[in-house]
């Protein structure tokens, strides 16, 4: 996906959250933030891929402070946000244990996004007030054919914290008796998930855990290693967390794939590209 001219505020915000979280350096900080404006004069342009770009930021601001995991702290908010509510979500699957919800319970995860909302945002009202909405599109009759006539998923996983719910959708999947490959960051990102966070929550339990080859907002398919894109290659079905999956993978041909996107919309940008309104919850074959 292309940047929008909202882009520009979202990327100098986490810039700003980066850098915060990075170093107490205000010279250095100065410095940075200058360096950021040179790269984004030159490269914020109408045909920009937005996750290239914002993975090149982040980039910048490790190199420059010798801080390569801004968001350790986030990730552990994360996690404990997560599991706050894993007892109110597993009471709704037990009402409910339709496929649907079980997509629906993994999306909601997809809000704890330190990408998407700033740091002072109250994550856990957007949480409840989720848990009473419905999924705006919602291609699950096609899903569940897919997990019937596929006998292999790959699975990108997103954000630490909302890997407690994917956990659930996992165990769903599996009753599906489809061998199940589980790729995360191999560097971190933002709150993304690496091999460590994965194996704390126990995704191991469900498929083989697998790193994508580098730590890109997203996907980023220059960035993956040839190893990932072989097994990118060898997956027909494949089942994509959050954002910044949907923002690169859109970016490549999709033609021989049956790729699945779960994401809530959470940003302008991309709600004006899936034609949906913000905080709106979707399941869509692209």
């Amino acid at each position: 996906m292309k940047i929008s001219y909202e882009c520009g505020p979202c990327f100098l915000r986490q810039a700003r959250e980066a850098m915060d979280l990075s170093t107490d350096d205000e010279q250095l900080k100065m410095e940075i933030m200058e360096d950021i404006f040179k790269y984004l004069s030159t490269r914020f342009k109408e045909d920009t891929n937005s996750n290239k770009t914002g993975s090149m930021m982040h980039k910048l601001i490790k190199e420059k402070t010798g801080c390569y995991d801004p968001y350790f702290k986030e990730k552990i908010e994360g996690n404990e946000i997560a599991l706050k509510y894993l007892p109110d979500v597993k009471r709704i699957l037990d009402k409910d244990d339709s496929l649907e919800n079980y997509v629906k319970i993994a999306i909601i995860g997809n809000i704890l996004d330190f990408g998407a909302f700033t740091l002072d945002d109250d994550i856990e009202s957007v949480i409840k007030d989720s848990l009473e909405k419905d999924l705006v599109i919602k291609d699950i009759e096609e899903f569940e054919n897919s997990l019937k006539s596929n006998d292999k998923v790959l699975y990108l996983v997103d954000n630490t914290g909302e890997i407690v719910f994917d956990k659930l959708l996992l165990s769903k999947i599996r009753e599906y008796d489809l061998d199940i490959t589980i790729a995360v960051k191999s560097e971190p990102i933002l709150n993304d998930a690496c091999m460590a966070e994965a194996l704390d929550a126990g995704l191991d339990e469900f498929g083989e855990i697998v790193e994508i080859g580098c730590g890109t907002v997203g996907y980023v398919d220059s960035e993956i290693s040839d190893e990932f894109r072989e097994i990118f290659n060898n997956h027909k079905f494949i089942i994509s967390k959050g954002m910044g999956n949907y923002e690169g993978l859109t970016e490549i041909d999709l033609s021989s794939k049956e790729i699945y996107f779960l994401l809530c919309a959470k940003c302008n940008t991309i709600s004006r590209d899936i034609g949906v309104n913000l905080h709106d919850m979707l399941l869509f074959k692209k």
